[in-house]
């Protein structure tokens, strides 16, 4: 197992449900569960051929390539370089923990489009794009995820902070194709929710919202994700600055522990859920992300 489950009874009693599971990625040793996926796709491109990367990001994705790279170049003689492109809202929190990977081999550069940078640098097809949003291999990089799930007991349904939603898609079918019945949960920010507007037909306050990982307006897994979410019998939520903190309040009093904002849209998510009497017999999990 890669990252601990367990079942904070405490928890489940406030939210008035049988029982509740922290997934804990923020303990990944990559930093999240973006830890699960890029270095899968590093690997696999390694083995083709490649070893210069590219990767437009500035959160867990970036933080995971910066992370796996380094490890790599530690070990191997053959170097590989990574180039990761950051825009400039930033959060300082994330941007000196990329410093610190900055080295010969792994570049950190600030730009106002990063992702129109990253289609400039891999027109040169030398050069890999790192992207989750697009790349199915990422998908294949969660099958751990879901297979470290499946051991919740008696487990009905998952919730997830979402931004391009690739870790949910990657977890719905998973389930799918294994015949799991496990309801998925996409939880998205008041001011980044294409995927869930799907589900919600209440007017949205539109804010800028303290969890600054779901940023991904275009959602090209949309109708995938949106189909797989059905089928589950699952849902996607909305959640507003005030719902993450008192997520964020409930789980520290119940669980004394400190979690990040974008760690706290599952827990916002599964409150939402609770709060419109929806109810499960089994086990319901909240993917703790990371920062």
């Amino acid at each position: 197992m890669l990252t601990q489950h367990k079942e904070y009874s405490k928890l489940s009693t406030a939210l008035e449900i049988k029982s509740l599971f922290l997934k804990r990625e923020d303990l990944h040793p990559y930093g999240s569960h973006k830890g699960r996926s890029i270095p899968h796709m590093i690997d696999t491109y390694v083995k083709e051929g490649f070893n210069h990367f590219a990767i437009s990001s500035s959160g867990n994705a970036a933080l995971a390539a910066a992370y796996y790279a380094n490890e790599l170049n530690e070990k191997k003689k053959d170097k590989i370089n990574l180039e990761i492109l950051i825009g400039r809202h930033i959060a300082t929190k994330k941007l000196r923990k990329l410093e610190g990977f900055k080295n010969e081999n792994i570049k950190v550069t600030m730009h106002d489009r990063p992702l129109q940078t990253l289609f400039t640098i891999t027109k040169d097809q030398s050069v890999k794009a790192l992207r989750q949003s697009t790349d199915d291999l990422a998908l294949s990089g969660y099958r751990s995820l879901a297979e470290e799930l499946l051991e919740i007991p008696k487990l009905e349904a998952v919730f997830i902070g979402t931004s391009s939603g690739t870790t949910a898609q990657a977890l719905a079918q998973y389930f799918v194709d294994n015949k799991h019945k496990v309801e998925i949960h996409v939880v998205q920010t008041s001011s980044c929710h294409p995927i869930a507007d799907s589900f919600n037909e209440d007017e949205i306050v539109n804010e800028e919202s303290i969890a600054d990982a779901i940023v991904d307006h275009t959602a090209i897994r949309k109708s995938i994700l949106v189909d797989l979410i059905r089928k589950s019998n699952g849902n996607a939520w909305i959640v507003s600055n005030d719902q993450i903190r008192s997520a964020q309040e409930i789980t520290k009093i119940n669980t004394e522990l400190n979690i990040s904002t974008n760690s706290a849209l599952s827990v916002a998510g599964l409150m939402q859920a609770i709060y419109t009497s929806r109810t499960w017999k089994g086990s319901v999990a909240c993917l703790i992300c990371g920062d």
